[in-house]
């Protein structure tokens, strides 16, 4: 297999945040993420890091041969960083956890840098929607290894927040 292409360069330090939809193969395209064991660790692998504050995940989803994040990194890293780390993480663990012995991923990733709106939101409904296409579920939300899924369970068990004042708007971007 080859090694997919790199449209981002590994010096790019800008010096603030940036946004990128990423995705990530199996080696040799093979359904490594089809079990629970798998699937599971790479969400605590996910999980962990924006916990520990190394990265923002928007949108996720674990499909039974490739990973698809939507993520903003911080300033001081590049996208080669973050992938090496979520990666060499998920590999180091699949191995010592679960005794998982071979290699897990294609060499590389493919990246697409986000710069507008829409194409966050493009990027956000392809990730919630090839669960669909793929087959796998009818609505996003009904996947285990997805952020669909995980924000539906955290609503779920949020509390009600009080009304926000209607006197003015505040507009997310990326």
């Amino acid at each position: 297999m080859s090694k997919p292409s790199r449209p981002s360069d590994p010096s790019n330090k800008t010096g603030r945040a940036r946004t990128f939809f990423v995705t990530s193969g199996t080696a040799g395209g093979r359904s490594l993420f089809q079990t629970d064991g798998m699937a599971s660790l790479l969400v605590d692998v996910l999980r962990s890091y924006v916990r520990d504050g190394r990265f923002i995940i928007h949108d996720f989803t674990v499909m039974p041969n490739h990973l698809h994040i939507l993520l903003t990194i911080p300033s001081n890293a590049t996208i080669e960083q973050v992938m090496q780390l979520v990666k060499g993480n998920f590999s180091f663990r699949a191995k010592k956890e679960l005794g998982f012995c071979g290699e897990v991923w294609q060499r590389g990733f493919s990246d697409v840098r986000i710069t507008n709106p829409e194409s966050f939101f493009q990027h956000r409904e392809y990730i919630d929607q090839n669960l669909v296409k793929a087959g796998l579920v009818e609505a996003p939300e009904q996947f285990p290894y997805g952020s669909a899924h995980l924000k539906r369970q955290k609503h779920a068990g949020a509390k009600a927040r009080p009304e926000l004042p209607r006197n003015g708007t505040t507009e997310v971007v990326p």
